[in-house]
């Protein structure tokens, strides 16, 4: 009897936890990971062409700067508490999303306050010994407060030092590894190129300047004097 007592209360433990929904990850808000550059522009307001492009090869990384505040008709939740959020795409698909929030809106929450609100959406955290880059805040590099994650989405919460400004960075693992790897290989392209792409910047300029000089030269021999 002891021993199906045991087995049965095993049972309603494993029935009561398969119950509770699992947290998810796979967004910040109603902005999907994954989702088309077209898709986010419309959810904010923007135009897909105020995406401003960072390279193009190997592949294409482009970001999207969105002031809440500054959007006509937002949410008074956007209005309350996100002072911008920075999208970065990889091929027009969203791999990650940096969230400043508005000074004003959270003077006085200590980290522990923060924690605690963005653990409502996203679970229990871990405060992992890290630092991370995060572009929106004086493109820093921040230690990590609290990380959020699963096995294919993690959200940071970071704080600047000053001013004392709260972020968030959300991230598709897989998209995000893909972008930072094409970054890393543009500017190894770059690298490469830069001597050449000087040649032909002087060889620009100094055509622009022969031209220049053979319209004056036409000009002043017909009106020259001795």
């Amino acid at each position: 009897m002891n021993v199906r007592r045991l087995l049965l209360s095993i049972a309603s433990v494993v029935l009561f936890v398969t119950a509770i929904p699992a947290q998810d990850l796979s967004s910040y808000r109603k902005f999907a990971f994954g989702a088309d550059l077209a898709v986010i522009a419309k959810q904010t307001g923007l135009r897909p062409a105020e995406a401003q492009t960072i390279c193009q090869r190997p592949q294409l990384i482009q970001s999207l700067d969105w002031q809440p505040r500054s959007t006509s008709n937002p949410s008074p939740a956007e209005l309350k508490s996100v002072k911008g959020v920075l999208f970065r795409f990889y091929n027009g698909a969203l791999s990650s999303v940096a969230i400043t929030y508005d000074r004003d809106s959270t003077a006085g929450m200590t980290v522990g306050d923060m924690i605690d609100a963005i653990s409502v959406n996203y679970g229990t955290p871990t405060k992992p010994a890290e630092e991370v880059f995060f572009p929106s805040i004086y493109a820093e590099t921040l230690k990590v407060l609290a990380r959020w994650e699963d096995s294919e989405y993690s959200f940071r919460l970071v704080q600047s030092s000053y001013p004392a400004v709260f972020g968030l960075l959300g991230t598709s693992k897989s998209l995000d590894a893909l972008a930072s790897a094409a970054l890393t290989q543009a500017k190894a392209i770059d690298a490469k190129e830069a001597p050449q792409k000087e040649i032909d910047r002087r060889q620009r300029e100094e055509e622009a300047s022969r031209l220049e000089l053979e319209k004056l030269r036409q000009v002043n021999k017909i009106g020259f004097r001795p």
